[in-house]
């Protein structure tokens, strides 16, 4: 049988290794500048833990993980003879792999709440996975990178996490990205206006796929979800919003007079916009969005969504929002937070599009000893030992070379892996040593060749 991996996943090169780490670790380096903490989740979860908390459409796409041993003795059989997956999956499957890390931390919050210093800056930076139709930029196994903020109601929060998404988007050279927001409380004061409260998630989730499936897509998917006509024209100038931040926002003032909710969203974004406009961005800009929804359920405020820049074909690099009560869910009601997630593999395809990578050195010994004479082995070793302990990278090829192909085999091992020194003889406690880039070559003692290297 060929030898293949699941749709949706992939193998890494060392090179795509070293990029990717170098992303993370620019990413990471801005959460701890911003006062993040590190936490780590399981893979998986509680099934009870992760379901109903993203909508039916994100329920859709949890993997599930089927029980221990005998996984169908404690299924129905009348379940299973008339193929109910949906009403069967309880039964057989009480565990699955985390969809994201948001509703997981929400779990940590709860549990840890006795050691935890509110307000809590938690960052996180680990794979999750979704059942998705894997294309361009979207996987079913793929890296988040979260920062989120529990216990403050600040606005000021937002405006951080405007600032963090320009500080590493500048960092790594990306130019030109649009942190696009909004305020789900103005989408539900929008919903009040047409009189169609009660179908509010089926009016969001619609409303979110406009860059997707256009106008008509969006109008044909509403009136099956049993939004009337009427009211898709009182939302029609969601549709063609043009003008400032500002002129936006005062335009959906005057929209949603009659909606406290729906005012109370036009001021929150309100304070944001001033906030970013006299702080200033770097290589961002911030765009309000009216016809962002982001289709998850806990959003209650704020929600972010960041665009590659123009010219790139690329979904959604970021994104997140305002949760007042995820943690309630869990027991633990009336605790606000607020979090954004940036997403690195889409990030990374973007970067190589635009040949933004830096030359990232990969792993590999400073020094290099040749394996030409077996019986200067455990001398070699011994070295390589004392080069270690002093931090200095060193390895002895494996195999002896019993021809003189077999030594240019070692020289090129050498020269393809760019190591800097080979030590091709030792003698009584010298080393012929070489410098693979000048060429230089002498003989040495080993603290000589530690001062050389160093």
């Amino acid at each position: 049988m060929k030898p293949s991996i699941p749709k949706g996943t992939r193998d890494f090169s060392p090179t795509e290794v070293a990029n990717r780490t170098y992303i993370m670790n620019t990413i990471k380096t801005a959460f701890e500048t911003f006062g993040f903490q590190p936490i780590e989740t399981p893979s998986f979860e509680n099934s009870s833990t992760l379901m109903g908390k993203y909508g039916e459409e994100g329920d859709r796409l949890i993997f599930k993980i089927l029980n221990s041993g005998d996984f169908l003795a404690k299924a129905d059989e009348k379940l299973l003879s008339n193929k109910e997956s949906t009403k069967v999956i309880s039964q057989i499957s009480e565990k699955a792999l985390r969809y994201d890390l948001t509703v997981p931390f929400a779990r940590y919050v709860v549990q840890h709440q006795n050691e935890i210093t509110f307000p809590f800056k938690r960052y996180q930076i680990q794979p999750v996975w979704r059942a998705d139709r894997p294309q361009k930029g979207r996987f079913r196994e793929f890296y988040q990178c979260d920062a989120d903020v529990v216990g403050s109601k600040s606005l000021w929060q937002e405006v951080e996490f405007i600032q963090l998404y320009d500080t590493v988007f500048s960092q790594l050279g990306l130019q030109g990205t649009t942190i696009k927001i909004n305020n789900r409380k103005i989408l539900s004061g929008i919903a009040e206006v047409i009189g169609a409260q009660d179908k509010l998630i089926d009016f969001t989730v619609a409303l979110d796929k406009l860059d997707k499936i256009g106008k008509e897509g969006v109008i044909k998917e509403m009136l099956s979800k049993g939004i009337t006509e009427d009211a898709i024209k009182k939302v029609a100038p969601l549709f063609s919003f043009k003008g400032s931040n500002l002129e936006n926002l005062d335009a959906l003032q005057q929209m949603l007079a009659a909606s406290e909710e729906g005012k109370s969203g036009v001021e929150e974004l309100r304070f944001v916009i001033n906030a970013i406009d006299q702080l200033g961005l770097t290589s961002a800009s911030l765009e309000v969005d009216v016809t962002l929804a982001r289709g998850l359920n806990y959003y209650t405020g704020a929600i972010f969504e960041v665009a590659a820049p123009k010219g790139v074909k690329m979904g959604s690099i970021g994104g997140g929002g305002r949760y007042d009560d995820l943690t309630g869910i869990f027991g633990m009601p009336d605790v606000s937070g607020v979090g954004i997630s940036f997403g690195l593999d889409r990030i990374y395809l973007v970067l190589e599009e635009l040949e933004l990578f830096k030359y990232v050195d990969l792993p590999k010994p400073k020094v290099l000893f040749l394996n030409f004479d077996e019986t200067t082995d455990i001398a070699k070793m011994k070295a390589i030992t004392v080069l270690r302990n002093r931090g200095i990278k060193s390895e002895m090829y494996p195999d002896l070379a019993g021809s003189n192909n077999q030594q240019k085999k070692q020289w090129k091992y050498a020269t393809n892996r760019e190591i800097q020194y080979v030590v091709s003889e030792v003698e009584n406690d010298t080393y012929l040593l070489k410098n693979m880039e000048n060429f230089e070559q002498l003989t040495c003692s080993l603290s000589e060749i530690i001062e050389k290297v160093k």
